[in-house]
Protein backbone atom coordinates (compact mmCIF):
# COMPACT_ATOMS: atom_id res chain seq x y z
CA UNK A 1 0.00 0.00 0.00
CA UNK A 2 2.86 2.38 0.88
CA UNK A 3 4.55 1.63 -2.47
CA UNK A 4 1.28 2.45 -4.26
CA UNK A 5 0.90 5.73 -2.36
CA UNK A 6 4.52 6.78 -2.93
CA UNK A 7 4.11 6.16 -6.65
CA UNK A 8 3.21 9.39 -8.49
CA UNK A 9 0.08 7.94 -10.10
CA UNK A 10 -1.00 6.20 -6.90
CA UNK A 11 -0.54 9.39 -4.95
CA UNK A 12 -2.85 11.33 -7.26
CA UNK A 13 -5.42 8.52 -7.24
CA UNK A 14 -5.54 8.72 -3.45
CA UNK A 15 -5.79 12.54 -3.53
CA UNK A 16 -8.62 12.53 -6.10
CA UNK A 17 -10.58 9.88 -4.19
CA UNK A 18 -10.09 11.81 -0.95
CA UNK A 19 -11.28 15.02 -2.60
CA UNK A 20 -14.38 13.31 -4.01
CA UNK A 21 -15.16 11.81 -0.61
CA UNK A 22 -14.65 15.16 1.11
CA UNK A 23 -16.90 16.86 -1.44
CA UNK A 24 -19.67 14.34 -0.75
CA UNK A 25 -19.31 14.61 3.03
CA UNK A 26 -19.26 18.42 3.08
CA UNK A 27 -22.22 18.70 0.69
CA UNK A 28 -24.24 16.28 2.83
CA UNK A 29 -23.26 18.13 5.99
CA UNK A 30 -24.33 21.42 4.41
CA UNK A 31 -27.76 20.04 3.52
CA UNK A 32 -28.38 18.81 7.03
CA UNK A 33 -27.03 22.02 8.53
CA UNK A 34 -29.89 23.80 6.76
CA UNK A 35 -32.34 21.22 8.15
CA UNK A 36 -30.84 21.60 11.62
CA UNK A 37 -31.16 25.38 11.46
CA UNK A 38 -34.78 25.26 10.33
CA UNK A 39 -35.70 22.83 13.10
CA UNK A 40 -33.80 24.81 15.75
CA UNK A 41 -35.32 28.13 14.66
CA UNK A 42 -38.73 26.48 14.73
CA UNK A 43 -38.21 25.45 18.34
CA UNK A 44 -36.85 28.88 19.27
CA UNK A 45 -39.87 30.57 17.67
CA UNK A 46 -42.38 27.99 19.02
CA UNK A 47 -43.43 26.56 15.68
CA UNK A 48 -43.00 23.06 14.18
CA UNK A 49 -40.38 23.69 11.48
CA UNK A 50 -40.03 21.17 8.61
CA UNK A 51 -41.94 18.01 9.55
CA UNK A 52 -43.78 16.82 6.44
CA UNK A 53 -41.31 15.42 3.90
CA UNK A 54 -39.72 12.25 5.22
CA UNK A 55 -39.29 11.22 8.87
CA UNK A 56 -38.87 14.32 11.07
CA UNK A 57 -38.69 16.39 7.86
CA UNK A 58 -35.28 14.93 6.96
CA UNK A 59 -36.12 14.80 3.25
CA UNK A 60 -37.29 18.41 3.11
CA UNK A 61 -33.88 19.59 1.94
CA UNK A 62 -33.83 17.05 -0.88
CA UNK A 63 -37.24 18.29 -2.03
CA UNK A 64 -36.14 21.93 -1.80
CA UNK A 65 -32.92 21.18 -3.66
CA UNK A 66 -34.73 19.51 -6.54
CA UNK A 67 -37.22 22.37 -6.68
CA UNK A 68 -34.49 25.04 -6.78
CA UNK A 69 -32.42 23.14 -9.34
CA UNK A 70 -35.34 22.95 -11.78
CA UNK A 71 -36.69 26.46 -11.24
CA UNK A 72 -36.44 28.83 -14.17
CA UNK A 73 -33.01 30.44 -14.10
CA UNK A 74 -33.31 33.61 -16.13
CA UNK A 75 -30.68 36.28 -16.78
CA UNK A 76 -32.02 39.87 -16.69
CA UNK A 77 -31.38 42.20 -19.60
CA UNK A 78 -28.36 44.51 -19.62
CA UNK A 79 -26.37 42.37 -17.21
CA UNK A 80 -22.73 41.42 -17.60
CA UNK A 81 -23.57 37.82 -18.44
CA UNK A 82 -20.11 36.31 -17.91
CA UNK A 83 -19.62 37.87 -14.46
CA UNK A 84 -23.27 37.26 -13.55
CA UNK A 85 -22.79 33.50 -14.04
CA UNK A 86 -19.22 33.39 -12.71
CA UNK A 87 -19.93 35.17 -9.39
CA UNK A 88 -21.84 32.37 -7.59
CA UNK A 89 -19.31 29.85 -8.91
CA UNK A 90 -16.51 31.80 -7.21
CA UNK A 91 -18.46 31.73 -3.94
CA UNK A 92 -18.89 27.95 -3.95
CA UNK A 93 -15.32 27.28 -5.12
CA UNK A 94 -13.86 29.49 -2.36
CA UNK A 95 -16.00 27.76 0.27
CA UNK A 96 -14.82 24.31 -0.83
CA UNK A 97 -11.15 25.23 -1.24
CA UNK A 98 -10.82 26.05 2.45
CA UNK A 99 -11.39 22.36 3.27
CA UNK A 100 -8.25 21.29 1.46
CA UNK A 101 -6.10 22.02 4.54
CA UNK A 102 -8.62 21.35 7.34
CA UNK A 103 -7.88 18.17 9.34
CA UNK A 104 -11.09 16.41 10.36
CA UNK A 105 -9.97 14.02 13.08
CA UNK A 106 -8.09 10.87 13.91
CA UNK A 107 -8.92 7.27 13.12
CA UNK A 108 -6.46 4.57 14.20
CA UNK A 109 -3.82 7.28 14.75
CA UNK A 110 -4.25 8.63 11.21
CA UNK A 111 -5.22 12.30 10.75
CA UNK A 112 -7.46 12.94 7.76
CA UNK A 113 -6.84 15.92 5.47
CA UNK A 114 -6.13 16.58 1.80
CA UNK A 115 -2.94 18.62 2.37
CA UNK A 116 -0.97 19.21 5.57
CA UNK A 117 0.89 22.52 5.17
CA UNK A 118 2.68 24.63 7.76
CA UNK A 119 0.65 27.77 6.94
CA UNK A 120 -2.74 26.09 6.69
CA UNK A 121 -4.68 28.83 8.47
CA UNK A 122 -3.27 31.47 6.10
CA UNK A 123 -4.45 29.46 3.10
CA UNK A 124 -7.94 29.31 4.62
CA UNK A 125 -7.95 33.08 5.14
CA UNK A 126 -6.76 33.63 1.57
CA UNK A 127 -9.37 31.49 -0.16
CA UNK A 128 -12.16 32.58 2.20
CA UNK A 129 -11.50 36.19 1.25
CA UNK A 130 -12.53 35.33 -2.31
CA UNK A 131 -16.12 35.16 -1.09
CA UNK A 132 -16.31 38.96 -1.14
CA UNK A 133 -15.54 38.90 -4.87
CA UNK A 134 -18.49 36.57 -5.42
CA UNK A 135 -20.86 38.95 -3.65
CA UNK A 136 -19.50 42.21 -5.08
CA UNK A 137 -19.32 40.88 -8.63
CA UNK A 138 -22.81 39.39 -8.34
CA UNK A 139 -24.19 42.73 -7.16
CA UNK A 140 -22.36 44.65 -9.89
CA UNK A 141 -23.24 42.28 -12.73
CA UNK A 142 -26.96 42.23 -11.87
CA UNK A 143 -27.48 45.81 -13.12
CA UNK A 144 -29.77 46.49 -10.16
CA UNK A 145 -29.27 49.29 -7.65
CA UNK A 146 -30.35 47.14 -4.71
CA UNK A 147 -27.95 44.38 -5.75
CA UNK A 148 -25.12 46.88 -6.12
CA UNK A 149 -25.79 48.36 -2.67
CA UNK A 150 -25.80 44.87 -1.18
CA UNK A 151 -22.45 44.11 -2.81
CA UNK A 152 -20.92 47.36 -1.56
CA UNK A 153 -22.20 46.72 1.95
CA UNK A 154 -20.69 43.25 1.89
CA UNK A 155 -17.29 44.58 0.77
CA UNK A 156 -17.24 47.19 3.56
CA UNK A 157 -18.40 44.64 6.12
CA UNK A 158 -15.86 41.97 5.20
CA UNK A 159 -12.97 44.45 5.14
CA UNK A 160 -14.01 45.79 8.55
CA UNK A 161 -14.38 42.45 10.30
CA UNK A 162 -11.62 40.46 8.59
CA UNK A 163 -9.02 42.53 10.45
CA UNK A 164 -10.46 41.76 13.87
CA UNK A 165 -11.00 38.11 12.86
CA UNK A 166 -7.34 37.70 11.95
CA UNK A 167 -6.08 39.53 15.04
CA UNK A 168 -8.35 37.43 17.28
CA UNK A 169 -6.34 34.35 16.28
CA UNK A 170 -2.86 35.87 16.67
CA UNK A 171 -2.67 35.10 20.44
CA UNK A 172 -3.39 31.45 19.63
CA UNK A 173 -0.54 31.37 17.10
CA UNK A 174 1.78 33.09 19.57
CA UNK A 175 1.04 30.55 22.30
CA UNK A 176 1.42 27.49 20.05
CA UNK A 177 4.21 28.91 17.88
CA UNK A 178 2.77 27.44 14.69
CA UNK A 179 0.25 28.18 11.93
CA UNK A 180 -0.33 24.48 11.24
CA UNK A 181 -3.83 23.46 12.33
CA UNK A 182 -2.71 20.03 13.51
CA UNK A 183 -0.05 21.59 15.77
CA UNK A 184 -2.69 23.86 17.31
CA UNK A 185 -5.01 20.93 18.02
CA UNK A 186 -2.19 18.85 19.50
CA UNK A 187 -0.88 21.65 21.76
CA UNK A 188 -0.16 20.09 25.15
CA UNK A 189 0.69 21.42 28.59
CA UNK A 190 2.22 20.01 31.77
CA UNK A 191 0.40 21.55 34.74
CA UNK A 192 1.16 19.63 37.90
CA UNK A 193 -0.17 16.09 37.55
CA UNK A 194 -1.89 16.87 34.25
CA UNK A 195 -0.06 16.39 30.98
CA UNK A 196 -2.04 16.45 27.77
CA UNK A 197 -3.91 18.53 25.18
CA UNK A 198 -5.39 21.85 26.26
CA UNK A 199 -8.38 23.64 24.68
CA UNK A 200 -6.94 27.05 23.93
CA UNK A 201 -10.16 28.86 24.82
CA UNK A 202 -8.87 28.56 28.40
CA UNK A 203 -5.90 30.78 27.51
CA UNK A 204 -7.57 33.02 24.89
CA UNK A 205 -11.25 33.55 25.87
CA UNK A 206 -11.24 37.13 24.53
CA UNK A 207 -9.90 35.91 21.20
CA UNK A 208 -12.71 33.36 20.98
CA UNK A 209 -15.37 36.00 21.69
CA UNK A 210 -13.96 38.30 18.99
CA UNK A 211 -13.69 35.36 16.60
CA UNK A 212 -17.35 34.35 17.00
CA UNK A 213 -18.63 37.90 16.43
CA UNK A 214 -16.30 38.55 13.48
CA UNK A 215 -17.00 35.17 11.87
CA UNK A 216 -20.73 35.86 12.09
CA UNK A 217 -20.18 39.12 10.22
CA UNK A 218 -17.85 37.44 7.72
CA UNK A 219 -20.52 34.90 6.78
CA UNK A 220 -23.24 37.59 6.50
CA UNK A 221 -25.34 35.90 9.14
CA UNK A 222 -27.98 37.52 11.33
CA UNK A 223 -27.57 39.94 13.11
CA UNK A 224 -24.99 41.02 10.50
CA UNK A 225 -26.91 40.15 7.31
CA UNK A 226 -26.88 43.75 6.05
CA UNK A 227 -25.86 42.80 2.46
CA UNK A 228 -29.26 41.10 2.03
CA UNK A 229 -31.50 43.09 4.43
CA UNK A 230 -34.90 42.29 2.93
CA UNK A 231 -36.62 45.31 4.51
CA UNK A 232 -34.13 47.72 2.93
CA UNK A 233 -32.63 46.07 -0.17
CA UNK A 234 -35.27 43.49 -1.17
CA UNK A 235 -32.64 40.76 -1.28
CA UNK A 236 -29.41 42.70 -1.75
CA UNK A 237 -26.93 41.02 -4.06
CA UNK A 238 -29.34 38.06 -4.44
CA UNK A 239 -32.21 40.14 -5.83
CA UNK A 240 -31.70 39.16 -9.48
CA UNK A 241 -30.59 35.56 -8.87
CA UNK A 242 -32.85 32.52 -9.13
CA UNK A 243 -32.74 28.79 -9.73
CA UNK A 244 -29.39 27.03 -9.62
CA UNK A 245 -27.32 30.22 -9.36
CA UNK A 246 -29.29 31.29 -6.27
CA UNK A 247 -28.77 27.79 -4.85
CA UNK A 248 -25.01 28.17 -5.28
CA UNK A 249 -24.98 31.36 -3.19
CA UNK A 250 -27.16 29.64 -0.60
CA UNK A 251 -24.79 26.66 -0.55
CA UNK A 252 -21.73 28.89 -0.17
CA UNK A 253 -23.23 30.65 2.86
CA UNK A 254 -23.85 27.43 4.76
CA UNK A 255 -20.51 25.98 3.72
CA UNK A 256 -18.87 29.03 5.24
CA UNK A 257 -20.87 28.56 8.46
CA UNK A 258 -19.57 24.99 8.73
CA UNK A 259 -16.04 26.17 7.94
CA UNK A 260 -15.91 28.87 10.63
CA UNK A 261 -17.49 26.45 13.13
CA UNK A 262 -14.87 23.82 12.30
CA UNK A 263 -12.06 26.36 12.68
CA UNK A 264 -13.43 27.40 16.08
CA UNK A 265 -13.28 23.76 17.18
CA UNK A 266 -9.73 23.32 15.89
CA UNK A 267 -8.39 26.61 17.23
CA UNK A 268 -10.14 26.89 20.58
CA UNK A 269 -11.72 23.58 21.66
CA UNK A 270 -9.01 20.98 21.19
CA UNK A 271 -10.19 19.58 17.87
CA UNK A 272 -10.86 15.85 18.10
CA UNK A 273 -9.80 15.41 21.74
CA UNK A 274 -12.69 14.78 24.16
CA UNK A 275 -11.92 12.38 27.00
CA UNK A 276 -12.41 8.80 25.75
CA UNK A 277 -14.87 9.69 22.97
CA UNK A 278 -13.73 8.39 19.55
CA UNK A 279 -11.87 11.28 17.82
CA UNK A 280 -14.06 11.62 14.72
CA UNK A 281 -17.24 11.52 16.83
CA UNK A 282 -15.80 14.05 19.30
CA UNK A 283 -14.91 16.36 16.44
CA UNK A 284 -18.41 16.06 14.96
CA UNK A 285 -20.09 16.78 18.32
CA UNK A 286 -18.06 19.95 18.83
CA UNK A 287 -18.73 21.22 15.30
CA UNK A 288 -22.48 20.64 15.70
CA UNK A 289 -22.45 22.57 18.99
CA UNK A 290 -20.65 25.50 17.32
CA UNK A 291 -23.11 25.49 14.42
CA UNK A 292 -25.92 25.64 16.97
CA UNK A 293 -24.29 28.73 18.51
CA UNK A 294 -24.57 30.53 15.16
CA UNK A 295 -28.19 29.38 14.80
CA UNK A 296 -28.89 30.55 18.35
CA UNK A 297 -27.47 33.99 17.53
CA UNK A 298 -29.74 34.20 14.49
CA UNK A 299 -32.81 33.30 16.51
CA UNK A 300 -31.97 35.69 19.37
CA UNK A 301 -30.62 39.01 18.07
CA UNK A 302 -32.25 41.53 15.72
CA UNK A 303 -30.38 42.91 12.73
CA UNK A 304 -28.02 45.78 13.56
CA UNK A 305 -28.32 49.18 11.95
CA UNK A 306 -25.53 49.67 9.41
CA UNK A 307 -23.75 52.50 11.23
CA UNK A 308 -23.75 50.43 14.42
CA UNK A 309 -22.32 47.49 12.50
CA UNK A 310 -19.38 49.63 11.34
CA UNK A 311 -18.93 51.19 14.77
CA UNK A 312 -18.80 47.77 16.44
CA UNK A 313 -16.13 46.56 14.01
CA UNK A 314 -13.83 49.59 13.99
CA UNK A 315 -14.30 51.08 17.47
CA UNK A 316 -14.84 48.00 19.62
CA UNK A 317 -13.63 44.72 18.11
CA UNK A 318 -10.50 45.99 16.34
CA UNK A 319 -9.06 47.87 19.38
CA UNK A 320 -10.00 44.95 21.65
CA UNK A 321 -8.27 42.47 19.33
CA UNK A 322 -5.12 44.61 19.19
CA UNK A 323 -5.07 44.97 22.97
CA UNK A 324 -5.51 41.20 23.30
CA UNK A 325 -2.44 40.62 21.13
CA UNK A 326 -0.34 43.07 23.15
CA UNK A 327 -1.40 41.61 26.52
CA UNK A 328 -0.74 38.06 25.30
CA UNK A 329 2.74 39.05 24.12
CA UNK A 330 3.55 40.68 27.48
CA UNK A 331 2.33 37.60 29.41
CA UNK A 332 4.32 35.22 27.20
CA UNK A 333 7.50 37.25 27.69
CA UNK A 334 6.88 37.45 31.44
CA UNK A 335 6.41 33.69 31.92
CA UNK A 336 9.15 32.60 29.50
Amino acid sequence: MNDFYNNAIGHWVVVVVAMALLLFVVLTATAYTVWFERVALGRIQRRPGPNRVGPAGLMQLAADGVKLAFKESFIPEKTDRVIYVLAPTIGVAAAFLAWVVIPIGLWYNVTYWIADVNVGILIIFAVSSLNVYAIVLGGYASNNKYSLLGGLRSAAQLISYEMSLGLALVPTFMIVGSLRLRDIVEYTVSWGPYHGPLPLIILTPIGFLIYVISATAETNRTPFDLPEAEQELIGGFLTEYSGLKFTMYYLAEYLNVITVSTLAVLLFFGGWYLWSVPPVLAFLIKVVIMIFVYIWLRGTFPRLRYDRLMRLGWKVLLPLAMANVVVTAIVLVAVS
